[in-house]
């Protein structure tokens, strides 16, 4: 009777030990996928960053002067920066779920700021005219496509690991070897809306032209 309770249990003990050795290799499996496609979601964030700051550049050397929205797109751009550049803290050189998270939330403040900058070309129609704003604007356009089929390549990959994760056995291996739950990126939906801008209310407090010669 006590042998066949010590067998029973040896073969309780190899099969948990077998299982959580399966359930850990798949985790680590789905989890690299969802580090791959997260590595995806910042180099299109970047591509971004850079691309704004090119339409920036080249609205002030045409003459633009709506210092309030390139102050508020140069301060969304740093927060981006920083979160995107913070050193991971997590196992693997992975960033953590909470540095994940904040980098989610600069992401959707500084894409807000997009239509800020294109909505302009209202008040200024030089900028209609200006090859390198519209191919710069062309190209920030074509990116917010990438950044969108970036967002839903991560997402399909955090689904996925995060219903393995929770699923019977393999919350097993999860809590053993410290998997976490990783964060979906959801677009903030005030991002989509494009932003009406009075230009005469933003000029209220600049210099008044100077008067022509005679």
């Amino acid at each position: 009777m006590i042998q066949r309770r010590l067998m029973l249990l040896a073969v309780v003990i190899f099969v948990a030990a077998t299982g959580s050795g399966c359930g850990y290799n798949t985790l680590t499996t789905k989890h690299e996928n969802v580090k791959a496609k997260w590595a995806n979601v910042e180099t299109q964030l970047q591509r971004r960053s850079d691309l704004l700051n090119n339409l920036i550049e080249t609205a002030k050397l045409a003459g633009v002067q709506e210092q309030e929205v390139f102050g508020k797109i140069a301060e969304a751009r740093s927060r981006l920066l920083n979160a995107t550049q913070q050193a991971p803290a997590g196992e693997g050189g992975d960033k953590t779920p909470e540095q994940k998270q904040a980098v989610i939330d600069a992401a959707n403040s500084f894409g807000g700021t997009v239509g800020r900058l294109l909505v302009l070309q209202e008040a200024y129609p030089e900028l209609r005219s200006n090859q390198n704003f519209l191919k710069a604007q062309d190209e920030v356009v074509g990116t917010e496509n990438r950044i969108a089929v970036s967002r839903k390549d991560y997402n399909d990959a955090i689904q996925d690991y995060n219903t393995t994760m929770k699923s019977f056995p393999t919350v097993i291996s999860a809590k053993l070897y410290g998997f976490k739950e990783e964060p979906y990126f959801k677009a903030d939906p005030a991002a989509t809306t494009v932003p009406k801008i009075d230009s005469g209310s933003l000029r209220q407090n600049q210099p008044p032209a100077p008067a022509p010669s005679k």
